[in-house]
């Protein structure tokens, strides 16, 4: 137990590091001056190869290899924290600190050259920072790979979600990426039936935007004692431990899109406030994994606020915020705004139903680059034909294009099918917590979240990383992640009768 209790103290030393990171990360997307990039990358480079160096150190490897000795005396959670150790050593020991180091100043120097060229839609200019970031992510992931016995991108995978491997994920999109031509064009021919919707005309000024997103933020459940709301250019949740930091983005021409990413957001925020408290610090306190993450997202901006009850409730607090009067500014208008299906160049912005073919698209194209069977010089073309395809869309620049996300150039490669994964274990969840707490619904039409966010906390929030995704999801809906859940849901939100959302 001594040298257990040991590497309690030396993971809670890692993860104050970490926290301290998150915040920096925070200020570099939020408000820092560009001036200041060239020292924040040093500034960030320096506290990775320091949190890289405690995890990865002698000391560390033996004190796990002497609490492996002496784990019968473990309960439940301390062994999952052990497990979770040994993970995150395993991970951390394949890559050397020099490569740590070049690697975090890659990523300070594109994210820096990606806001530029996203806003000119100049490729060619983030080229050469994407390049060394993808040049360092292969040699990370075949060093990962070949310490772990999994291909590069496996590897490189299993960092956002452990054990998850591309065969399975293949596997759950097969039937996903055959049935969606059809769903796509099933709903909007099921939408052009109806009468037109009416639209909702602006300005919306961001400060009222941004008061009734903190509004809804509080109903839903963030504590505003340990988070707060900012703008960036792409909207995340980050920060640190107890301080859990969102943006969102807004446009004063349309309010849709920045109020269901402050949701999105608070979806992340309510499972990093919610994780157990009791094990702060400690690797089996953190969320398990990003699909989970994403799936507690998705779960609130999707299932639950793209309701019919929800919009019910949202529908006066709307029209008291803006001012709106008449039919534009009915529940039933503002339900089918909220669900119409549109192929559209921007992901973050995508409806449900098309958002998949975003991410099955970025899915096809990572793995290509990172096993070396797409050149990078090609990936603007590689997208656009890939939008032509699964969407019937014509990519007019490389903003509406391949430079509209900040995953690459920020170095998350194996990241974005756990968008999808999520949705599916949003879908599996939501319709767990509807079943047992015949309030969840009922709930979200009065503004009351308690209900399911009770359900959510007992089944996912507080779990931490105790048991691994399958086991949670099993625990909670009686399966393992499928897809039938949310193909049903679509099914029945787009294509069936619609008061059933």
């Amino acid at each position: 137990m001594t040298s257990y209790h040991a590497l309690e103290q030396q993971f809670a030393r890692i993860d104050k590091i970490k926290d301290v990171i998150g915040l920096l990360n925070w200020d570099t997307e939020t408000i820092m001056p560009d001036g200041a990039a060239e020292g924040r990358s040093e500034q960030l480079s320096t506290l990775e190869g320091m949190a890289h160096r405690l995890l990865v150190s002698a000391e560390t490897g033996e004190l796990l290899d002497k609490a492996e000795a002496a784990a019968d005396g473990l309960d439940d959670w301390q062994s999952a924290n052990l497990r979770e150790m040994r993970r995150l050593y395993f991970h951390a020991a394949a890559i050397p600190e020099e490569l740590v180091e070049a690697n975090s100043k890659a990523v300070s120097r594109s994210l820096m050259a990606w806001r530029q060229a996203r806003k000119n839609s100049d490729f060619a200019a983030l080229l050469p920072y994407l390049k060394e970031v993808l040049d360092l992510q292969r040699r990370i992931g075949q060093i990962k790979g070949e310490a772990l016995g999994l291909s590069p991108y496996d590897a490189l995978l299993d960092t956002y979600e452990p054990g998850m491997r591309q065969a399975k994920i293949d596997l759950l999109f097969t039937n996903l990426r055959a049935e969606l031509p059809s769903l796509i064009q099933e709903a909007q021919a099921r939408q052009a039936s109806l009468p037109p919707t009416e639209a909702l005309t602006g300005p919306f000024p961001i400060d009222l935007q941004r008061g009734l997103g903190k509004k809804l933020m509080a109903a839903v459940g963030f504590d505003f004692e340990r988070g707060r709301l900012d703008i960036s250019l792409h909207p995340f949740c980050g920060g640190a431990t107890d301080d859990v930091r969102i943006t969102s983005r807004y446009d004063e021409e349309r309010f849709i899109s920045g109020l269901m990413g402050v949701l999105h957001e608070t979806g992340h925020a309510l499972y990093e406030q919610g994780r157990p408290e009791a094990w702060r610090h400690q690797p089996v306190g953190a969320a398990r994994g990003m699909a989970l993450h994403e799936s507690q997202s998705l779960l609130i901006e999707m299932q639950a606020c793209r309701s019919r009850a929800f919009v019910h409730y949202l529908a006066p607090l709307l029209r008291e915020t803006f001012q709106g009067d008449g039919a534009a500014w009915s529940a039933d208008n503002l339900y089918r705004d909220l669900t119409t299906v549109k192929p559209g160049f921007i992901r973050v912005d995508a409806d449900e139903v098309t958002y998949p073919a975003h991410v099955l698209l970025r899915y096809d194209l990572e793995k290509a680059m990172i096993n070396g069977d797409l050149r990078l010089e090609d990936l603007p073309g590689a997208f656009n034909e890939g939008m032509k395809t699964l969407l019937g869309l014509t990519v007019p620049n490389d903003g509406l294009g391949c430079l509209q996300d900040i995953h690459w150039p920020g170095g998350s490669w194996g990241y974005f099918p756990t968008y999808t994964l999520g949705a599916m274990a949003a879908a599996q969840l939501f319709d767990a917590a509807s079943r047992a707490e015949p309030d969840v619904l009922p709930g979200i039409g009065r503004g009351d979240f308690g209900p399911l966010r009770s359900w959510l906390s007992a089944h996912v929030h507080r779990k931490g990383s105790l048991l691994e995704m399958d086991e949670l999801l099993i625990a909670a809906t009686g399966r393992p992640l499928g897809a039938e859940a949310f193909q049903k849901h679509l099914r029945t939100r787009y294509l069936e009768d619609r008061h059933q959302a």
